[in-house]
């Protein structure tokens, strides 16, 4: 596997938004005058995966666009799966990111999409089991459930591939 993790959730946010396709309108619901009227609202679609964001909470469209992006990264962490391998070589990122067998990254963190998708594809090549994946990619097990427990979406993911598998749920 090469150094960069080639998960569409790594790729720079600028080069992503160009492989979508972006939607503005209206947003609905309260924020008074302003927000009706002009077209704060947007939704992002990932043309190539299909996966898709939006947001229309802030009275600003810059502002959406940002929120809505993040949100896709994330849900293209959660969404789509990369051929990792058994054999898999951790990321030039991954590797920057982890230390003593501990992940240092905040859910906050711009780079937190792109390691979890690492994780997620990772523990996919093994099974879904976190004593496997955790040999490939340097960390304890604790810290992966911990990567996975600070996105909820995640975690249950695992559980429910494991559950599909055959194996008893994580804590």
């Amino acid at each position: 596997m090469s150094e960069v993790h080639d998960h569409p959730a790594a790729i720079d946010p600028d080069e992503l938004l160009r492989a979508c396709r972006v939607t503005r309108e209206r947003a609905s619901g309260p924020g008074g005058q302003h927000r009706n009227k002009v077209e704060t609202a947007v939704t992002l679609l990932h043309t190539k995966t299909g996966v898709s964001s939006c947001a229309s909470e802030r009275r600003s469209q810059a502002e959406n666009q940002h929120v809505a992006m993040k949100r896709l990264r994330l849900n293209l962490a959660l969404n789509v799966r990369r051929e990792a391998g058994t054999l898999h070589t951790p990321s030039t990122l991954w590797r920057s990111r982890t230390r003593d067998r501990r992940i240092v990254i905040s859910a906050q963190h711009a780079d937190f999409p792109a390691i979890l998708a690492e994780a997620l594809d990772v523990l996919a090549a093994h099974g879904y089991d976190p004593k496997a994946a955790v040999t490939v990619l340097g960390c304890s097990r604790s810290q992966l459930i911990k990567l996975l427990k600070a996105e909820p979406r995640a975690f249950a993911m695992l559980n429910e591939k494991r559950r599909e598998s055959g194996m008893r749920n994580l804590k």
